[in-house]
């Protein structure tokens, strides 16, 4: 209920994450194996009243083989958005039209890759059609992406629909569905994406009536029976203790009833929901770990963790809310104000501002909440900064690295060092050639 506070928890002691250190410095991010399983198998129950339903992971979220394969396993595709994610996806067991290939501005060797796999192709443009024919023909089955622009409210990340550069208007989508019949797409799809982390089941849920109510007037002006609506991903974790979680059971109920009113009658029963969620299924379910290697005390008190915002940059490019808490301290008193920040040469590389917390001492353990997607996927490399490990906590209590940490071998790799003598050589020899012409540097 609003106004409660959520536990945030950490699945381990802070002497069983201190044995973890040893064998794996921090930072690192560790994600819980059994509570992704528990959490996809919820999803598609909730959902399960739709014949067709299906859950397309936003590979972005969380893009490890590791979790996607848990995710396959537990029967979710692939959402995915260029072509590493589209080989991810194929080197994970996820092929054919288990996988959503959504992108925008897309290369054509991008929309051949998603064809050899026999993904279901998501057309982000109008323009694109004929890019599509080229690349690789127009395929029995498309899907095409809707922006309702000003008929619809977007959110802080996603924007206002009318200024995004994301999907057909809606006169695009009815020229490009039958463009797409006439040219030889037998089977289609509406999908829109307008809003990010939404709380608000209402607005959820009004997002799968826009989708019922257009298939229903693309049938009734077209003559096409769409076979299956998209809305996407979007659904919100509660980043803060006083957060409301998203009911999915009562959304789906809502979307249900909606359908009922909407779908069946129109004669388009049985009509296939699918999603994408990424952040709802693996977000609460990992975490950073990182170690306090200073604090500063100047105007504010600043905790200096070895993690930075190449680690997890929501809170800095959003202004995002991450929990905090000190492992070994999660009963203590929080009568401590503090700064958390890393070690970039940003101003605004900070994890929490002015945040209250137990007395902190330099080699505490800190674990950042709800970093389970869009965590690691956002790192980045700026001042040097090497991107951390990734480790899976199994059901059995034992922990996998699935991915390693990144070396300065890794970093450097695409740079030739053995070119460096020669081009210093030919920057010499320039500096000579003008001195030689006009007598003077």
């Amino acid at each position: 209920m609003s106004g409660e506070t959520i536990l945030k928890r950490f699945p381990l002691s802070l002497e069983e994450t201190e044995r973890i250190c040893r064998a794996h410095p921090t930072p690192f991010h560790l994600y819980d194996e059994e509570s992704i399983r528990l959490n996809a198998r919820r999803l598609l129950a909730a959902f399960s009243w739709n014949r067709g339903f299906r859950e397309y992971f936003a590979v972005k979220a969380t893009p490890n083989p590791f979790i996607l394969s848990v995710l396959r396993e537990e029967g979710f595709g692939a959402d995915a958005s260029s072509l590493a994610e589209l080989v991810l996806s194929e080197r994970s067991g996820i092929t054919g039209e288990s996988i959503m290939f959504s992108s925008n501005d897309t290369p054509v060797a991008e929309f051949a890759k998603a064809s050899e796999l026999g993904a279901i192709i998501n057309l982000d443009d109008i323009s694109h059609i004929p890019v599509l024919e080229r690349a690789c023909g127009i395929p029995e089955v498309i899907s095409v992406r809707y922006n309702p622009g000003r008929l619809r409210a977007g959110s802080a990340i996603m924007g206002n629909p009318e200024e995004a550069k994301y999907g057909f208007t809606r006169e695009q989508v009815f020229e490009g569905l039958a463009t797409l019949r006439d040219k030889g797409a037998r089977r289609f799809g509406l999908h829109s994406f307008i809003v990010s982390n939404e709380l608000n089941a209402a607005y959820l849920a009004d997002t799968a009536s826009m989708l019922f109510e257009l298939a229903r007037d693309v049938k009734d002006r077209l003559g096409i029976r769409v076979e299956f609506v998209n809305m996407s991903g979007g659904f919100g974790i509660p980043y803060r203790p006083e957060d409301a979680p998203l009911d999915i059971e009562a959304l789906s109920a809502e979307i249900r009833a909606r359908y009922e009113r909407t779908v069946v009658p129109a004669g388009l029963d049985p009509l296939a929901l699918y999603l994408e969620c990424g952040r709802f299924v693996t977000g609460p379910y990992g975490w950073l770990v990182s170690r306090v290697l200073h604090i500063k005390r100047i105007y504010k008190t600043h905790v200096g963790l070895d993690a930075c915002m190449a680690n997890l940059m929501r809170p800095a490019i959003y202004g995002a809310y991450h929990h905090v808490s000190v492992l070994g301290k999660e009963d203590r008193l929080a009568d401590s104000l503090y700064d958390v920040t890393g070690s970039l040469c940003e101003s605004f590389d900070r994890f929490a501002v002015d945040r209250e917390l137990p007395e902190i001492s330099i080699g505490d353990l800190v674990v950042i909440h709800d970093a389970g997607a869009h965590g690691h996927s956002m790192g980045f490399n700026y001042n040097g900064k090497l991107r951390s490990a990734e480790l899976l906590l199994r059901g059995d209590g034992s922990v996998l690295e699935i991915r390693r940490a990144e070396t300065l071998g890794d970093h450097f790799a695409t740079l030739d060092f053995s070119k460096l003598g020669k081009f210093s050589e030919d920057g010499r020899a320039d500096a000579r050639d003008t001195e030689g012409r006009d007598g003077r540097r």
